[in-house]
């Protein structure tokens, strides 16, 4: 089955600024900040289909988990899809963002290439704005994200998720805040990322 998904996503952890994981003028980056990652990822389709699935429109949510020195840095997630969509798009989301349909996401999906633990998958109301600058998003009561300011640097700054043939841009998280029965964190001020997708398969 062919699809293709294009749009953008807004992240952020509680790593500082510049994030470690980042390419800096192409150079490859390394550890995380405090040697573990906790933060959140989202994404909105604004434009893709998988099959006949029409995903236009709809937004994905991930909380993560990861430590630097725990063998093979698993990621541990809950992956929330959009509850707008009806059975047949919420299953094509959560398909291609747990990496089944293979395509793009096998070489950019960290959680799809490397041991990853799925604690949940939740069909929730998403509230998503990506406008650059001050994005926003929140999936359910579970997590929040708020956007403040760019992050001032001269470099080029790459992250392998959007992929790091596209230009993206550092920005600081204002807040960033998860509670649910597998996460429960709030940073302030750490660092985020905005940038655009084109994933296929």
């Amino acid at each position: 089955m062919s699809w293709r998904l294009r749009g953008t996503t807004l992240e952020a952890c509680n790593c500082d600024p510049i994030c470690p994981c980042r390419r800096i003028d192409g150079v490859p980056g390394g550890r995380s900040t405090y040697g573990e990652c906790i933060g959140a990822l989202s994404w909105h389709v604004e434009e893709g289909a998988v099959g006949d699935a029409d995903l236009s429109g709809l937004d994905v949510v991930m909380v993560i988990r990861y430590a630097d020195d725990e063998p093979g840095s698993p990621w541990r997630f809950v992956l929330h899809v959009d509850g707008r969509g009806d059975d047949g798009q919420r299953q094509a989301l959560e398909d291609v963002f747990l990496g089944r349909l293979g395509g793009t996401p096998a070489e950019q999906f960290p959680w799809v290439f490397k041991p990853s633990e799925v604690l949940a998958v939740h069909a929730s109301d998403i509230d998503l704005d990506h406008t650059r600058g001050r994005g926003r998003f929140r999936a359910g009561g579970a997590v929040t994200l708020t956007m403040t300011t760019p992050y001032e640097t001269g470099s080029t700054v790459t992250c392998i998720i959007p992929g790091h043939d596209r230009s993206g841009r550092e920005v600081v998280a204002e807040r960033l805040v998860a509670a649910d029965e597998h996460f429960s964190f709030e940073f302030t001020g750490r660092t985020g990322f905005e940038s655009t997708f084109d994933y296929s398969g």
